[in-house]
């Protein structure tokens, strides 16, 4: 057994851990938030990255984590590499799933009509360098169209902590892709966005959903196997253990939320 973390400024990991642990049976998880500085686009680079080098150092030690997955996009494009520079455990990152989504898209091509593929994520996953170089190496031959918002963090957050999703703003939000030029495949390419798949699915019934959660638990999985693994702390724990960073009256309806998922109390670390 493994002690996995999963960490995130919010509760978007949680679509990641839903797949790890559909996939990957039997392992301890470790389910960390940082919500005292939520939400992570809106810092500097700079201090995001000293943000999750401070946290890192302190929990991994803590809690004897074997391996962690940075299920935020943001933070996995700036963090990543000082992250494994200071720390000798695998740390697995998360990025726009556009190779699968070009591959299905050319697949399952309608005669007549161009392969075309959509990216839905945050204003700074859209403009990032790394984004267009995905688009180039993968889907350089497709119709590609990006959309950047921060609302659908914010309604799947709120989702998560028992409010209803506004269906009408959410369609206000998609209505560029609703018609017969819009997209066949749509790339979810932030880990909240998958937490609304459902209703997103109401707004655009013919397009394709895909986003990263099975890339990254091939990826944990692969990984896993070529660790010494800690047994201790994962045969002690039999829920999930969740973690914040500011114990709010929202993360503690969140709380809520993720006992659904097979996690325990709340606690808070601060490093």
């Amino acid at each position: 057994m493994a002690n996995i973390l999963i960490f995130d400024s919010g509760m978007g990991g949680l679509s990641v851990y839903r797949e790890l642990s559909q996939t990957l049976t039997g392992h301890q998880y470790l389910y960390l938030f940082d919500n005292a500085y939520f939400p992570y686009g809106e810092l500097s680079e700079s201090r995001l990255v000293a943000r999750v080098v401070e946290l890192f150092r302190s929990f991994v030690i803590q809690h004897s984590v074997d391996i962690a997955v940075i299920a935020c996009n943001t933070a996995s494009t700036h963090v990543l590499p000082a992250l494994r520079e200071c720390l000798t455990i695998p740390i697995v990152g998360v990025v726009p799933a556009i190779k699968p989504a070009a591959e299905y898209s050319r697949q399952y091509q309608t005669v007549g009509k161009p392969a075309h593929i959509g990216l839905l994520a945050t204003p700074g996953t859209v403009s990032r360098h790394y984004t267009a170089e995905l688009v180039q190496s993968f889907a350089a031959d497709l119709q590609v169209s990006m959309l950047g918002t921060t609302e659908l963090v914010t309604m799947a957050e709120d989702k998560l902590a028992g409010q209803a999703v506004d269906l009408e703003r959410l369609q206000q939000i998609l209505a560029l892709w609703s018609n017969e030029e819009g997209p066949d495949t749509l790339v979810l390419g932030c880990t909240h966005f998958p937490l609304l798949a459902a209703e997103i699915s109401q707004c655009l019934p013919q397009v394709k959903l895909i986003d990263s959660g099975a890339a990254i638990a091939r990826r944990v999985n692969h990984l896993l196997l070529e660790l010494p693994i800690t047994q201790v702390l994962a045969l002690q724990h039999q829920q999930g253990r969740l973690f914040c960073t500011a114990t709010t009256k929202k993360a503690l309806q969140q709380a809520r939320a993720f006992s659904k998922e097979g996690f325990g109390e709340l606690n808070c670390f601060v490093p």
